[in-house]
């Protein structure tokens, strides 16, 4: 790979798929030779040695990724957010998991470039710390280089794109846009190139996909969510009743920061090794629960409980591997499930 290629990296708790993947569809959209890989499924090394000196390189990169990354620079890092109680079982405390997230900023000079959730706390501790040129998005202040105001999305220059415009739903999916929107500026991406992506770009497979509307219920895949804010950020998106597909690996992490986030929850069905678990938290809150084995009994008895207006929505909270290889196993497998209903 040629040492002049332009390098995005991008990490964060949430977000960091769909924040690659729409940097990607902008800068590619606006004509730019670019390439996507890292933590999203591509690993770096099936092209490294096509990218040539004007490419753009867009990573994903994990958490897991950064314990083992020294060398490596970006030329912009992207850190959509932190969050704790993510990925406490592989690292030693929450203290080692920020220091981790921090490594995107690794030999950053004031030549490079950080993008920050300015309402973040975690994300701005870091603040101080990197020598790197830094740029805020905000949901809220006005005070950042991208913001939302009257229901739009504006940076210094003017407005962007009508809220309403945009295709992906959610609080959390405006915060990964304007990430992204961040980046492409960079590259002197037209408003015109981001108001035609913003407006077709549906998601990313597995982060709150749609699958199907059957007898007037939507069935959403959201295996993505193997954590506590994931899953609360899934709920946030729907203003509907919602019966919600839970359960998976035990990680020994309670569910109590879920309870605001429960308020349009019908039901819950729960399975896999944290059922029993999941259970107690239902009843200690009076939300409805139903155990289950596994999750195609769990989805059919929410098919035949759900009314017209509703959402069966599998958001787990939990990773997948006490049943599955991976998150998008799963997700294939409830996408099997109701697409058969």
């Amino acid at each position: 790979m040629n040492k002049e290629t332009k390098i995005i990296g991008v990490t964060g708790s949430n977000g960091k798929t769909t924040t690659v993947t729409l940097i990607y569809t902008l800068l590619k959209e606006a004509g730019h030779s670019v390439y996507l890989g890292g933590n999203i499924g591509t690993p770096l090394t099936q092209f490294v040695d096509e990218i040539k000196k004007d490419d753009i390189l867009v990573l994903e990169i994990s958490d897991h990724q950064l314990c083992d990354m020294y060398d490596f620079k970006t030329n912009i890092s992207v850190l959509t957010n932190i969050y704790e109680e993510v990925h406490l079982d592989f690292h030693d405390s929450f203290e080692r998991y920020v220091e981790m997230k921090r490594r995107i900023f690794n030999h950053h000079t004031k030549e490079n470039i950080a993008i920050l959730n300015k309402e973040n706390k975690y994300s701005m501790d870091l603040v101080s710390s990197i020598p790197s040129l830094k740029l805020y998005f905000s949901k809220r202040e006005t005070v950042a280089d991208i913001f939302i105001k009257e229901n739009a999305i504006y940076n210094q220059q003017g407005k962007i794109i009508d809220i309403e415009s945009i295709l992906l739903k959610g609080e959390h999916n405006l915060e990964n846009s304007m990430a992204a929107i961040l980046v492409a500026k960079q590259f002197s991406v037209s408003n015109e190139v981001i108001r035609k992506v913003l407006t077709t770009f549906s998601g990313v497979e597995h982060r709150i996909e749609f699958v199907r509307n059957k007898k007037g219920v939507a069935y959403y895949n959201d295996s993505k969510s193997t954590n506590n804010k994931a899953t609360e950020i899934a709920l946030q998106s729907f203003a509907t009743p919602v019966l919600l597909i839970m359960g998976g690996l035990n990680r020994n992490i309670p569910f109590d920061e879920l309870k605001e986030s429960m308020k349009q929850v019908k039901k819950v069905l729960c399975y896999g090794e944290t059922k029993e678990q999941i259970k107690e938290f239902c009843v200690r809150n009076g939300i409805d629960c139903f155990v289950f084995e596994n999750l195609e009994e769990a989805t059919k008895k929410a098919s035949c409980d759900a009314e017209e207006g509703d959402t069966v929505l599998l958001s787990p909270a939990c990773a997948s591997w006490d049943q599955y290889k991976s998150f998008e196993d799963r997700g294939a497998e409830f996408k099997r499930i109701v697409n058969a209903l």
